[in-house]
């Protein structure tokens, strides 16, 4: 089996809808790839609290992200997903089960970027350039937070209080990390679902990077566009 066959597998049977998107059972997911090769597998990484203590997620400003790498055919591919509660929302300090289950939902998605499921996840969602892109929010988010019109007045004095505080500098090391591990990723893509797909899976942290590092966004942007226009611009073998 290739990963063009991943492709090709139906996974309808085995998806369930929540809150309006689609979920594959992980463990399916999982059984199928080692069909297609036993010596798969697949790696979460960790990052250290303290000189002491490692983690299986990194810490943002208190909420959680999992980073996940699968291996199959010999192929890395690595996913980051936030820790998440049922309405897709960042936790703030996850507990262990919620960790849990969002680094099984992350190998489920670095799954899909090998082939499996991975038209689940595709859709037209990377910006083709800032000139098409809807106006920004003006309400203020901290990294990975969503926020309503209503509650801009209360982020923008969150964020101005964290501009105060004297852990920023880590706040925008946690913002650097996640950029440039956007942008080092990108090297696992091979087509432009592929590309979509990556982007959606960190929809929430982008969407927030946009807002409070601009400059961090934009180089990410430019990355992904580049990489868009050259996956289409490749000419059919």
């Amino acid at each position: 089996m290739s990963p063009l066959d991943l492709l090709k597998i139906n996974v309808n049977d085995h998806t369930e809808k929540k809150n309006g998107l689609t979920y594959l059972s992980w463990a399916w997911a999982w059984a199928e790839v080692l069909k297609a090769d036993p010596s798969s597998t697949f790696e979460v990484k960790t990052f250290m609290r303290d000189q002491y203590t490692e983690m299986p997620y990194m810490d943002v400003n208190g909420t959680g992200m999992v980073w996940v790498t699968v291996t199959i055919f010999g192929k890395p591919m690595t996913c980051m997903l936030p820790v998440m509660n049922h309405r897709n929302q960042p936790i703030q300090n996850p507990d262990a089960f919620q960790v849990n289950t969002a680094i099984m939902r992350c190998m489920t998605k670095a799954v899909a970027l090998h082939g499996l499921s991975l038209y689940i996840y595709a859709g037209e969602d990377l910006p083709e350039s800032d000139e098409k892109e809807a106006p920004a929010p003006k309400a203020t988010t901290t990294m990975g937070e969503l926020t309503k019109k209503e509650d801009a007045p209360k982020y923008e004095k969150i964020i101005a209080k964290a501009k105060a505080d004297e852990t920023l500098d880590n706040s925008d090391a946690s913002r650097q990390l996640f950029a440039d591990g956007m942008i080092e990723y990108t090297s696992h893509c091979t087509t432009v679902a592929g590309l979509n797909s990556y982007w959606k899976s960190n929809q929430l942290q982008l969407d927030s990077l946009k807002v409070t590092h601009p400059d961090l966004y934009q180089g990410v942007l430019t990355k992904f566009q580049e990489l868009k226009k050259s996956f289409t611009e490749k000419p059919n073998e």
